[in-house]
């Protein structure tokens, strides 16, 4: 379904003062060139200025069959035909054409004149360059990103690639090298209505009857080498094979043709292909062979192309669309890329601007179809002419299409397509875009006589009017009428013979009104143009501005307003006003100018007009972007169908409070509460989301009331929101009262009732809700509603008053709901961290960090098994606990949990070694509860002694506290016999114990060859009298007896010695391996 608004898309027209009657016309760069009827002469004329003045004009050297205009190298290209051989021909330069007397150069592609003319300063002349072909050009066309030329022949189609030739310091030109030869076998030399187009190394090849589109994708040799193992031999070869096969080759070629024109049988009747559409991988099996032959002179690209074909689309004529055999073929073929802010460098060689978005367009004479072929290939639109279309050009903004006497304009979804190709935000909860397949709408149609040709540039649309008394056309016409009578009246009386009355059927008066026996028409040889018109005319329509054209169609959707808010008609038209503005902001021409790669011949921003900056206009243009988005959201909110929740998106892209939000919803009355479903869900989200906009006492108490009607189950979930801090506490629970009534109590609305009630200053009411449930209860209902604790996410976390009261009186169901909430994904750990330092007051850094917050520390390491959280909490705890044990500041917190709570619940903490314990008796007065989790903590099986290495240094060793900790570290990274060294300088007594529990299994070698040498060492320097040494040096020998055989006990023995004090542990080995 097509809709028709009676809006104005064309601003203004003039006429274009050539002095001779026009035969070809085409855009670009800024200028309309014409090509006289003769065909021998081109005519430039300035678009952007009033009454179109002449830019220049010069002959050409052959009669001008067809011309293009390249944005990059701002050079012409023609086919022309002189004593019937065809040319092709491009010219360059061809502004300096405007001075007089201009100097022409000619010659040959790839020749350059080297002589003395081209010596010295630089020489303005425009240059003509001769391409040649081995066969006939058809067709060309110009790549809008590269400046690439390509060339449609009967077999083949030729890739020119375009260079800048630099001839010295001071002189560079423009030339083209052959690069590549796209084979098609299939293809038929009398093919009519071949078109071709290129774009960022896509290529379209349209006939009378398919099209085809593939990608030029140049690959590494390595890739290429294993994708086309199973390919012929040809496909890349210098001389392909089907170019010197024979009778195989011949049967192919005439099958193809046979696809492409249909079967013919002795009757004259003709059997047509169905429909046919292949998409994606699917297209390679079109039956459409190519095989490429390089001709470039860079070796290395060589054989490192590949064809991927993108889509292939057949039609067949369609006798009910009053269109004959002959009026049905394809015509307008265009790619149009789309760029966006977000363009990347093309990756082709790296020459232009790879576009965000690639659309590819054709038409019949009563459809045109658009598809998006780049990232994927899709079909957008499909669009139906209410009559025949002679040409079309499709726009960012538009699709402009001429029938016989009128110019009429469809919207596009080009914008559409790429905002979500540039935007991942895009139809989510953050940004919403109308779908690409919303319906198409049609704008106003403006009348002309005898429209012949269409073109465009930007905002300026280019028609060619002729008046004919009688053309060609009418008189072919007129012969097809008489014979259409004959056909009607044969096959009437065979219906009429065998019984049948055509008249009583639909469908066979249907049937006998086209006439499909006989697809020849008489040939009428053509009139002179002077014999065939009486006048005719050179047009340039002006489009309306998008800002003022956007305005004309919010003005118009007022009118559908008026008779039905809900008018589907009216959301249509105001999403089609905002994809005009989209599709204008889309464009990076508008607003600042951008920085773009350098292109061959100019620079691409400046080729598409990067450098008109109108920072102004995009600003205003930015003010109507969200005035749009306003009133989608606006449209939304006020429905109860399936996309309601669109508004949400819309209302944030407007850039609206939420109160003006609430405000522009007021008093609606499309449903029992005045309000829509779309509102309800928009404002349901907005109040769940962490946006710190504080509502007034009246808007917040207006909102209870909306959802104390709509939706009374989200009430708990509405007040615990930040920006609902200023609704009467009485309201609310008013409010909750009445939903308790009508329902089961749940955990949630009990804790807001006793949130409501500490900010009424009642305690006692507050008292009674919370012994309600249990705190295992509670710490669920947190979990279902965080924001009853805190408000805000990231760096800007607010405790809420129920949670300072839980600080001060229940501290632990606070410190449970946070862990909770942390493992339940509601908090992250750095919000947690914040929480309890607004909570407990000015602190800076996790040295100093409250008591609650190392509570919530070790509570979260019991709880949590993610194994970086873990690592993390262990850091920050040990830091915390050196800290203190430093400082001697136990801060006068007493902590919910002990150390022997934490050895018994938490498996991180481990129970002391012995050693550990003499080293630091528990009567010890050294903040016992931090020094000791510190110490299990070292114990324990978790913690990596290398992350705190550093944090040691602030820890003396003076005493025992930081003797123990250091060398609980030190024999956690395995130095041993320096631990056993600082144990008996410091603490001879633990010596023993510490060997007992360290030094086992790997380690038990350092009993005679660590601990036996120094006891011995320290026992003699003491004389015997160190009792301590003494004793720890008898429970060694002990241990060696036990260890080592007799001579090895002999070699130990310190030679000056007593012999009776080691005898008897002599004697034990010896027994102890007697008996072994």
């Amino acid at each position: 379904m097509v809709h028709v608004y009676n809006c104005h898309p064309f601003e203004s027209q003039q006429i274009v003062p050539t002095e001779q009657e026009p035969g070809l016309v085409c855009c670009g760069g800024g200028a309309l060139f014409v090509v006289s009827a003769g065909g021998c002469k081109i005519e430039a004329f300035q678009l952007g200025e009033e009454g179109c003045p002449l830019i220049c004009r010069f002959a050409t050297m052959g009669t001008v069959q067809s011309i293009l205009h390249s944005e990059i190298g701002d050079y012409l290209v023609t086919i022309e035909e002189k004593n019937n051989a065809p040319y092709l021909r491009a010219y360059t330069n061809w502004r300096y054409q405007a001075a007089e007397k201009t100097r022409v150069g000619v010659r040959l592609l790839g020749h350059f004149l080297r002589g003395s003319s081209m010596r010295g300063a630089p020489k303005e002349q425009m240059e003509i360059i001769e391409i040649p072909l081995f066969e006939r050009p058809l067709c060309v066309a110009c790549c809008g990103v590269t400046g690439d030329l390509l060339v449609g022949c009967p077999k083949s189609l030729v890739l020119f690639s375009l260079k800048r030739q630099a001839l010295n310091d001071k002189l560079s030109i423009l030339d083209f090298e052959r690069c590549l030869i796209i084979h098609l076998p299939g293809l038929s030399p009398q093919q009519v209505g071949m078109d071709v187009a290129i774009c960022a190394g896509y290529i379209a090849l349209q006939t009378e009857l398919e099209v085809l589109v593939v990608k030029l994708e140049r690959l590494p040799g390595a890739a290429f080498t294993q994708k086309s193992a199973d390919k012929k031999p040809q496909d890349h070869s210098l001389v392909p094979q089907d170019m010197i096969t024979g009778a195989e080759q011949d049967n192919e070629t005439e099958g193809r043709r046979e696809g492409l024109a249909g079967h013919r049988d002795h009757d004259d009747f003709f059997i047509f292909p169905k429909h046919q559409e292949l998409l994606g991988d699917r297209a390679k099996d079109c039956g459409v062979k190519i095989s490429l032959e390089w001709t470039g002179m860079e070796s290395e690209a060589r054989g490192n192309l590949i064809i991927t074909y993108i889509l292939y689309r057949r039609f067949a004529p369609d006798f009910f669309q009053d269109c004959s055999v002959e009026e049905t073929h394809l015509h307008s073929l265009q790619f149009h890329p789309v760029f966006t802010s977000n363009q990347e460098v093309c990756v082709e060689g790296g020459r232009g601007v790879e576009p965000t978005c690639l659309f590819c367009f054709f038409s019949l004479p009563k459809t045109g179809y658009l598809y998006s072929v780049r990232g994927g290939v899709q079909m957008v639109s499909a669009y139906q002419y209410p009559e025949k279309a002679q040409q079309a050009v499709l726009t960012d903004l538009f699709l402009h299409i001429i029938t016989k006497n009128a110019l009429q304009c469809f919207s596009v979804r080009c914008a559409a397509v790429a905002a979500r190709a540039e935007d991942p935000y895009i139809d989510t909860t953050m940004k919403a875009c109308p779908p690409i397949t919303m319906e198409l709408c049609a704008l106003r149609i403006q009348l002309f006589i005898g429209l012949k040709a269409l073109c465009h540039y930007r905002h300026h649309i280019v028609l060619l009017t002729t008046a004919d008394v009688e053309t060609r056309e009418d008189i072919e016409r007129t012969a097809r009428r008489v014979i259409e009578y004959k056909d009607h009246q044969t096959l009437r009386g065979i219906f009429l013979a065998v019984g049948i009355e055509p008249s009583t059927t639909p469908a066979l008066k249907r049937f006998l009104a086209h006439s499909f026996l006989n697809r020849k028409s008489p040939f009428t040889k053509p009139q002179n143009p002077s014999e065939m018109g009486h006048g005719w005319n050179l047009y340039v329509v002006n489009t309306v501005p998008p800002l003022q054209l956007y305005n004309e169609m919010v003005e118009y959707s007022k009118t559908y307003e008026e008779t039905n808010p809900l008018s589907h008609s009216r959301l249509h038209l105001l999403s089609e006003a905002h994809l005009l503005l989209r599709a204008t902001l889309l464009d990076p021409r508008v607003g600042n100018p951008v920085e773009r790669p350098q292109t061959t011949g100019q620079n691409l921003a400046q080729a598409l007009g990067y450098n008109t900056t109108h920072t102004a206009d995009r600003q205003e243009l930015q003010q109507a972007f969200q005035e749009s988005c306003a009133q989608l959201g606006d449209c939304f909110s006020r429905f109860d169908k399936r996309d309601c929740h669109l508004a949400l998106p819309y209302y944030k892209m407007s850039g609206l409070s939420l109160t003006e939000v609430i405000s522009r919803n007021r008093g609606l009355s499309n449903s029992l509460c005045g309000y829509g479903k779309g509102f309800l869900f928009f404002l349901k989200h907005s109040l769940y989301e962490e946006t710190l906009e504080l509502l007034t006492e009246e808007t917040a108490n207006e909102v209870l009331d909306i959802f104390g009607v709509a939706e009374p189950s989200q009430l708990p979930h509405v007040i615990a929101s930040p920006s609902m801090a200023r609704a009467s506490p009485d309201c609310g629970l008013a409010h909750l009262e009445r939903l308790e009534s009508i329902g089961a109590p749940s955990v949630p609305l009990t804790l807001s009732k006793a949130a409501l009630a500490l900010r009424m200053a009642d305690l006692q009411l507050y008292r009674q809700h919370m012994d309600r449930h249990t705190e295992m209860l509670q710490v669920y209902g947190f979990i279902e509603e965080a924001k009853l604790l805190l408000h805000g996410r990231g760096d800007t976390v607010v405790p809420t008053l129920l949670a300072r009261h839980l600080r001060d009186n229940q501290d632990g169901l606070l410190v449970a709901a946070m862990v909770a909430l942390h493992e339940n994904d509601k908090v992250k750990l750095d919000e947690a961290d914040l929480f309890f330092q607004e909570l407990c007051g000015d602190v800076s850094g996790p040295q100093g960090g409250p008591q609650l917050l190392v509570d919530f520390w070790e509570a979260l390491l019991m709880a949590s098994s993610q194994e970086a959280v873990i690592q993390e909490l262990l850091f920050r705890l040990t830091t915390v606990y050196i800290d203190r044990v430093t400082r001697r500041d136990g801060r006068g917190f007493k902590p919910l949990k002990s150390a022997d709570d934490l050895i018994n619940w938490c498996s991180h903490y481990g129970v002391l070694y012995p050693w550990v314990s003499i080293l630091t008796p528990a009567h010890v007065n050294i903040i016992p509860e931090d020094l000791h989790k510190l110490q299990s903590l070292l114990c324990g099986p978790t913690l990596d002694v290398s992350s705190i290495l550093p944090l040691l240094e602030q820890l003396p060793d003076e005493d025992n506290a930081g003797l123990s900790v250091h060398v609980l570290c030190a024999t956690k990274l395995g130095h041993y016999e320096s631990s056993i060294e600082r144990l008996l300088d410091r603490c001879p007594q633990a010596i023993i114990p510490y060997a007992n529990h360290e030094l086992q299994n790997n380690s038990m070698a350092l009993w005679w060859q660590k601990l036996f040498p120094e006891l011995c060492e320290r026992t003699r320097a003491t004389q015997g009298e160190n009792t301590i040494l003494l004793a720890a040096l008898k429970e060694t020998l002990v241990v060696v007896a036990m260890e080592l055989n007799p001579l090895e006990f002999l070699d130990l023995l310190p030679d000056d010695g007593t012999v009776h004090f080691f005898l008897p542990h002599l004697l034990e080995c010896s027994q102890r391996n007697l008996m072994m």
